[in-house]
């Protein structure tokens, strides 16, 4: 056996880390990009935003002096009659103008938002009572707490508002009734015994003196007095197990937080998307525009780029003077701060610069390869791939892919889609699909599968039937037995 050292060439893929942020950058959508970078500004002192004007409205970067956005609905809606300027020009008058003009403005009240539990319960027991007592019910709702309970003192209320105390109670029930079961009851006991009623309505088994036990018991039903409880009810201690085993299987003491509540007011928490792309029709050319806002606009901190700058080349005097061409008097530490942070806000800057350049190529290319789609609906939509995209840009399928994920665009005629509906050919098909079975109930006919696919193949589109029975199905469209 011999021990040597051998020297030999191999060649290596190796990612580096700004590879690794340019391409995490890329794959964020405009939202998460203005988080991203807000979070980068507060971390990094190096980095600021440019001041530019944007406007007041959607928050995007002024060319000229409208938006991208602002300026298309403008044109689209045309000048009001009488708005001209002292030189006898025709002046636009927009929201964003008006508002810009107003001192009472809050730019917050845009901000979109979902509702609340309370503000539903409110506004549905408002269509069962007159108007004065709509203080009443608002002061009641805002006294449930997180639990579902009810906290107001009745009485007190029916004093402070000098109305009897059975119209509060009026009041107390028919939002008991809007609201999920079991929110507005004063105690707990009244809560359990609200949802013991409602599942006997609904033809649930509920075990017999189960509310007696709830009204009159259920402190010792807590502390396990199952023989206590049995001899005052003149029941078995089994009869008693078996309303416990209920009250803890089907019964909430928080009815607020149960799973019922939150499908009665929300089954899916609204989403707001905001376009990345906005794709207009200019001299009947379709352009393509990248979603610029101020907070995509950075700029190194003009200290930091001086200090950064000037680091090598100057130092103090002896009378305290600076002297140029000499060492700073700046501290290690120092010098390894300002070039760090510089040098990352560059970094960053920079995969923000990219982001913007590669989604600005391939939404032209993809306006180039679907401008039928984008002028016709629809039903004009070609077959295309992410490969073909990134062939016709020049980079790689996963570099497409990263840039279209989570991704919209404004279509010229104001509709906001996803990337992926470009590579989504069947779109088209299930909108001629769509259209068959809306012929189809208006004649009071009921189409099978199979008679589907026959229609699509006389018009030139063949696919099989259980693909039939698919698209059917992601649009929501009951089979023919069921029609």
């Amino acid at each position: 056996m011999e021990t040597g050292f051998d020297l030999s060439q191999e060649m290596r893929s190796w990612v580096s880390p700004s590879l690794i942020e340019a391409n995490h950058i890329l794959s964020l959508s405009r939202q998460e990009l203005q988080a991203a970078v807000m979070a980068e500004i507060d971390a990094n002192p190096a980095l600021d935003q440019e001041d530019l004007p944007v406007c007041s409205a959607c928050g995007n970067v002024l060319d000229g002096p409208w938006c991208a956005i602002c300026r298309t609905r403008i044109d689209d809606e045309g000048p009001r009659d009488g708005d001209r300027t002292d030189d006898g020009a025709e002046m636009l008058v927009t929201a964003a103008s008006i508002r810009e003009e107003s001192e009472d403005f809050d730019p917050m009240t845009l901000v979109a938002q979902g509702e609340d539990i309370r503000s539903q319960i409110l506004r549905d027991v408002r269509t069962l009572l007159e108007p004065c007592d709509y203080p009443i019910a608002e002061y009641l709702i805002d006294g449930i707490d997180d639990r579902g309970l009810l906290t107001c003192d009745l009485a007190f209320l029916a004093e402070l508002c000098d109305v009897p105390l059975e119209r509060i109670e009026v009041i107390v029930m028919l939002i008991q009734d809007v609201s999920p079961v079991g929110v507005g009851a004063r105690t707990l006991e009244e809560s359990l015994l609200l949802q013991a009623r409602y599942l006997a309505a609904n033809g649930e088994d509920v075990p017999p003196m189960c509310d007696v036990v709830i009204r009159d018991h259920l402190t010792e039903l807590g502390a396990h007095r199952f023989g206590q409880i049995a001899r005052s009810l003149a029941i078995t201690t089994d009869d008693v197990e078996v309303i416990r085993d209920f009250i803890r299987e089907r019964l909430n003491p928080f009815p607020l937080q149960s799973s019922e509540a939150r499908s009665w007011r929300a089954p899916s928490v609204a989403q707001y998307v905001a376009p990345d792309v906005i794709i207009t029709l200019k001299d009947g050319v379709l352009v393509a525009e990248v979603v610029d806002t101020s907070h995509f606009h950075l700029r190194i901190n003009p200290v930091y780029d001086r200090l950064a700058g000037d680091l090598p080349r100057k130092r103090i005097g002896p009378e305290g003077q600076q002297a140029i061409g000499a060492v700073s008097p700046v501290t290690t530490e120092d010098r390894d701060h300002i070039r760090a942070y510089s040098s990352r806000a560059r970094l960053f800057i920079s995969n923000i610069q990219q982001r913007r350049d590669t989604l600005l190529k391939i939404s032209s290319c993809i306006v180039n390869l679907q401008e039928a789609f984008l002028r016709g609906g629809v039903r004009e939509l070609r077959p295309l791939t992410r490969a073909i995209v990134a062939q016709q840009v020049g980079v790689h399928e996963s570099t497409v892919s990263r840039a279209t994920s989570n991704k919209y665009v404004m279509l010229p005629n104001r509709k906001v889609i996803p990337f992926s509906d470009f590579f989504t050919p069947s779109l088209s098909v299930k909108d001629v699909i769509k259209e068959i079975l809306i012929d189809e109930h208006r004649a009071g006919q009921h189409l099978t599968d199979r008679k589907i696919c026959d229609r699509l193949d006389d018009r030139g589109i063949r696919i099989a039937r259980r693909t039939v029975a698919k698209y059917r199905a992601e649009l929501g469209i009951l089979p023919s037995t069921m029609r």
